[in-house]
């Protein structure tokens, strides 16, 4: 079977739901499909079932710019975000452009033809040819499949259970059970306080360093007094406007007097602890944005702690043992269940081999233009979030920009656009900036690289980046744009 598909998204994640909203808003002339693999929309908030699973960024930027998030908690539980999503889906009527259960299996740009030809397994497992003009991708930056997993020494010894968060069993029976998470970020401090309040006996959270971690209101009170004197959607700007300020404030002091931040930082945290749990615990060697800053709602990982239900330990891990986690220190970790918030495992395009004309695409050998659209390769684009803000923003300024730049090619005639990179731009930096978490390090060799100046570098600066992609101009010395050739009786290369 051969499909012709105008714009093909892959992904129907927050990224591909919202920049299929743009689409649908600024280019109603042209088509597109949405490819999905899972059963359902909604990405990492469909996928992820742990206890507490929340956002980690005010739902007032984590919201799309097109539709306000009306509700005044500053951070959401899994379900609220997968219910607000849904809500996208049917007022932008999305379903019947989503393909469930459909899984790219390569994508190869034919350059005789000037379109994308994409193999794809459908869901009764057969093969497919779709043939499509563009080609973005919606995939975020991380494997769906698995999770990062450290082999831990002697792990097959323990005889209780082992759980990695991506994949949590549906209806685990924790009640009365000994908990060790290991890890300290976003993900366990989480679990560590909704598995204290859902009836463990005792849970630990055994990390090899402490991270930064901020206390914010569950309740933003400002926001729901502005709802109640002024229009929803001012009260609504109005919020989203101060939060990005914030957000943008924050990393900057970061960069600028790290050590002030960091000071206050750790001055919160030490006023949360109010002497119950040793500062050692929770005071970093790096500092604040080296790695993502971590939140939680009215300090609740720090009320766990205090009350005992739950402790840290900053240690390493000697190797596991029938009943638990033996430590470097002498100290043994008593466990019935271990859960392995160790994080993400790393991909771009969800693993898709892409190709042109046959020629392997090694995604980390190229740039990103305007931090949208991949060097040197046509038709494709892909929305990668910010990693000091929330995602959402990245989404909808880089699919408002794409749409003009369909427009634009519409208005002109063009079929064809390739940003023509510069290898003198290269940098051995990806596009993830400075950070130097984990799963960042791992990505060397998937990212796309920075580049040394505009429009290669990607500055993760969401202010500079709407200014930026709402003015830019098409007509530059970089894209280079392409009327199809007349002759489309040519057969398709197909690439296994």
């Amino acid at each position: 079977m051969e499909k012709q598909v105008d714009i093909l998204i892959v992904g129907a994640g927050i990224s591909g739901l919202g920049t299929a909203a743009h689409l649908t808003k600024n280019c109603p002339q042209r088509q597109f499909e949405i490819i999905e693999r899972r059963e359902s929309f909604g990405g990492t908030w469909d996928l992820f079932k742990y206890p507490g699973i929340r956002s980690d960024s005010d739902m007032s930027t984590f919201g799309f710019n097109f539709k306000p998030w009306q509700k005044s908690n500053v951070l959401a539980d899994g379900a609220s975000i997968k219910g607000y999503l849904s809500e996208v889906v049917d007022e932008f009527k999305l379903k019947q452009k989503i393909h469930f259960k459909h899984r790219v299996l390569s994508a190869n740009y034919d350059s005789s033809i000037s379109k994308w030809v994409v193999q794809i397994e459908d869901n009764n497992q057969k093969q497919q040819t779709w043939i499509a003009n563009f080609v973005l991708g919606c995939t975020g930056y991380y494997n769906y499949d698995q999770g990062f997993q450290p082999d831990f020494p002697n792990q097959e010894a323990f005889k209780g259970q082992m759980i990695h968060p991506q994949h949590w069993p549906e209806n685990l029976d924790y009640a009365g059970k000994k908990v060790v998470i290991i890890g300290s970020g976003a993900t366990a401090i989480t679990l560590v306080p909704a598995m204290a309040k859902g009836g463990a006996e005792h849970v630990t959270m055994l990390q090899r360093s402490p991270t930064y971690i901020a206390s914010i209101p569950s309740v933003d009170f400002v926001y729901d007094k502005m709802r109640k004197i002024l229009p929803e959607d001012v009260a609504y700007k109005l919020t989203r406007a101060r939060n990005i300020g914030m957000q943008r404030g924050i990393y900057a002091l970061a960069q600028k007097q790290p050590r002030l931040l960091r000071k206050l930082l750790l001055k919160s945290m030490e006023m949360q602890l109010k002497g119950k749990v040793d500062m050692k615990h929770f005071t970093p060697t790096y500092n604040p944005w080296d790695q993502r800053l971590c939140v939680v709602p009215d300090g609740d990982l720090f009320k766990t702690l205090r009350s005992g239900k739950a402790s840290v330990e900053t240690d390493q891990i000697e190797q596991f043992t029938e009943t638990g986690i033996q430590l470097k220190s002498g100290k043994h970790l008593d466990a019935d269940i271990i859960v392995s918030a160790t994080g993400l495992e790393i991909q771009i395009l969800g693993g898709i081999k892409a190709t042109i004309d046959g020629k392997p695409l090694n995604t980390s050998k190229h740039m990103l233009y305007q931090g949208v659209m991949v060097s040197d390769v046509p038709n494709m684009a892909m929305i990668i979030g910010y990693i000091n803000a929330s995602w959402t923003l990245k989404v909808d300024i880089a699919a408002d920009y794409i749409c003009r730049l369909i427009n634009y090619m519409d208005k002109k005639g063009y079929d064809v656009v390739i940003p023509q990179g510069d290898a003198t731009e290269l940098l051995e930096d990806t596009v993830m900036g400075s950070l130097s978490s984990g799963y960042i390090a791992r990505a060397i060799d998937v990212m796309p690289k920075q580049g040394k100046h505009a429009p290669w570098k990607v500055t993760n600066n969401y202010l500079a980046d709407r200014k930026e992609l709402k003015h830019a101009s098409f007509e530059d010395d970089v894209l280079k744009f392409h009327k199809q050739s007349s002759d489309t009786s040519r057969k398709p290369k197909l690439v296994s």
